[in-house]
C-alpha cells in the first residue's frame, strides 16, 4: 500500500540555480522524507505572471507546502536599462503565487527575497529588521521593490488569516546549474565564463568595475539545505538572512582570482574601471540563523567555486549561457 502523502512541496522556479540545488538535496542528500512528495516547475509548466496559469498549475498539484523562488532576474546591467519590467513582472509573480496560496489552503509558504532589497544608504551589518528603512540602490530599485513587497504579504497574510507565510534573504548565491551568461549572469558564475573563454581564446580577463566591491557568496547547496530547514522548523513571519559570516566576505577581485586558479587560467586579469561597479558592499548579518543553527557548516569558497568550474566545464553544451 502506498504511504500518505503527508506534505506535498511545489517548488516554483524549480529548473533555476537554487531550485537545482534543492532538488539535489532532496533526492541525493537524502533531504525527502517519508510521506513527502516534491514538485519542481519551471517556466514550461506554467507562466506565473498569468494568474490563470498559476492557479491551473496548483489546482494540478495540490500542494500543501510551497517554496517560491520563481522571478524574473538579471545581471546588473540588464536591471539598470530595464527596471519596469522586473517591477511589473515580480509583483505579479509573486502575487499570483500568494494569493493563489492563500486561496487553495496552502499550510506554509517559503520565499525567496534577495541581498539587493535593503537599503542603499543603511548602516553595516544589515539585519532582518533593516528592509524597509529607506530606497534601495537606483540599479534595480524595480526588482527590488517588489521583492521587498513579498514581507509586506506576508505580514499581511499573517495579520489577516493567521497564515505561516515567511521569506528567506540569501546573499549573492552561485553554483551548478546558474545561468552563466557573461551580460546578465551573477557575479561569480558571469567570471567563470568569461575566464573559461578567456583561457580558451588566450586572451585577458575583462572584468567590469574595480574589482573592489564586497560580496558575501553563498553556495547554492548549503542553501538549498538551509532552505529545507526553514521550511519545516522556522516558524516566524519574519524573514531570516541565509548567509556566511561577515568575516567570509570577498571582494571581486579576490573572486576572480579563485575563478582563475579554479579553472587552471594564468592570463591577465584586467578592471575596466570606467563601468559601474553597483553597490560597493552589502554586508549582512547572519547572527539570527547563528542562533538557530549554531553548528552549520558551509562549504569552504575556493571549493564551492572549484566544484562550479568543474561542473561548468563538464555541461558546457548545456549550461545556460
Amino acid at each position: 500500500m502506498a504511504s500518505e502523502v503527508k506534505m506535498r512541496v511545489l517548488v516554483t522556479g524549480g529548473s533555476g540555480l537554487v531550485g537545482k540545488a534543492i532538488e539535489y538535496v532532496v533526492h541525493q542528500e537524502a533531504g525527502k522524507l517519508q510521506g513527502e512528495e516534491w514538485i519542481f516547475l519551471s517556466s514550461k509548466d506554467a507562466d506565473l505572471v498569468d494568474v490563470g496559469q498559476t492557479r491551473a498549475v496548483f489546482e494540478k498539484y495540490r500542494p500543501t507546502h510551497v517554496i517560491h523562488l520563481a522571478a524574473k532576474v538579471g545581471g546588473l546591467y540588464l536591471h539598470m536599462m530595464e527596471n519596469l519590467h522586473f517591477l511589473r513582472d515580480n509583483i505579479r509573480i509573486n502575487d499570483n503565487v500568494l494569493q493563489t496560496a492563500h486561496e487553495m489552503g496552502v499550510t506554509k509558504v517559503v520565499s525567496c527575497l534577495s541581498s539587493c532589497i535593503f537599503p542603499d544608504k543603511t548602516t553595516y551589518p544589515i539585519d532582518e529588521t533593516m528592509i524597509h528603512n529607506g530606497p534601495p540602490h537606483d540599479s534595480n530599485f524595480g526588482y527590488s521593490h517588489a521583492k521587498r513587497m513579498i514581507d509586506v504579504q506576508n505580514r499581511a497574510y499573517f495579520k489577516q488569516y493567521g497564515h505561516q507565510y515567511t521569506a528567506i534573504i540569501p546573499t549573492n548565491v552561485f553554483g551548478p546549474h546558474d545561468n552563466f551568461s557573461i551580460e546578465n549572469g551573477h557575479v561569480i558564475s558571469a567570471l567563470i565564463n568569461k575566464t573559461y573563454t578567456a583561457k580558451k581564446e588566450g586572451t585577458p580577463v575583462k572584468v567590469c568595475g574595480s574589482g573592489a566591491p564586497r560580496r558575501q557568496f553563498i553556495y547554492a547547496l548549503d542553501l538549498g539545505r538551509l532552505i529545507l530547514w526553514v521550511l519545516r522548523e522556522y516558524k516566524e513571519i519574519e524573514p531570516i538572512i541565509l548567509t556566511v559570516g561577515e568575516e567570509d566576505e570577498v571582494s571581486i577581485k579576490e573572486a576572480i582570482h579563485m575563478v582563475a586558479q579554479a579553472l587552471d587560467f594564468t592570463g591577465e586579469v584586467l578592471f575596466d574601471t570606467t563601468m559601474s561597479d553597483g553597490q560597493m558592499k552589502k554586508t549582512a548579518s547572519n547572527v539570527k540563523l547563528r542562533r538557530y543553527l549554531p553548528d552549520f557548516t558551509f562549504t569552504p569558497l575556493e571549493e564551492a567555486i572549484k566544484t562550479t568550474c568543474d561542473w561548468f566545464v563538464a555541461n558546457y553544451d548545456i549550461a545556460r549561457k
